[in-house]
């Protein structure tokens, strides 16, 4: 809930920056919060179906057990995060541009304690998952396709979205408009 409150407020600050960039930034991160969140939801439930556990620090080498779950898990956690080549680092470049646009720089204050405190709650499950060995080795444990492909389409459209954000942005500048 915590994390929902923290991205929503991104859109809020974008549109209240009341600048081009500003509110570009903020109803981008619309769409980069919906493919992001979705995608971790949907992974946790793959690592619960796959591995019976709701406990990061019984996700040792969970990366090697469920490698799609895995990485579209990660691909979400780095674009929650802002970093570049998925969408989230779109959204907040654009909320840095309308910060300075808006002569607002102690705004970048709070982006920048945001981007941190989201690399604190994803990075140890990234950690877990691909530099520690599991206590058991269970092999190939990937949950049911049902459940992988929803959440690697979702993953993949956010990293779409970070290396052509033009399409999303004529949406955006088509709303504005």
């Amino acid at each position: 809930a915590y994390s929902t409150v923290s991205q929503l407020s991104y859109v809020v600050l974008g549109v209240a920056l009341l600048t081009p960039s500003g509110i570009t930034g903020g109803l981008i991160h619309i769409a980069n919060h919906a493919f992001s969140k979705i995608t971790l939801f949907m992974g946790a439930g793959a690592i619960y179906v796959a591995l019976h556990t709701k406990k990061i620090s019984e996700l040792s080498g969970a990366g090697r057990q469920m490698p799609f779950t895995m990485a579209a898990f990660g691909i979400a956690s780095l674009s929650m995060i802002g970093v570049p080549l998925v969408c989230g680092f779109v959204t907040k470049w654009y909320l840095i541009l309308g910060a300075l646009e808006a002569k607002a720089q102690f705004i970048l204050f709070f982006l920048l304690a945001s981007t941190i405190l989201n690399t604190a709650y994803f990075a140890p499950i990234l950690y877990k998952a691909y530099f520690e060995k599991p206590k058991e080795d269970k092999g190939y444990h990937e949950a049911p396709a049902f459940m992988v492909v929803p959440l690697v389409l979702t993953a993949l459209a956010s990293v779409l979205m970070g290396l052509f954000p033009d399409y999303f942005m004529n949406i955006v500048k088509a709303v504005l408009r």
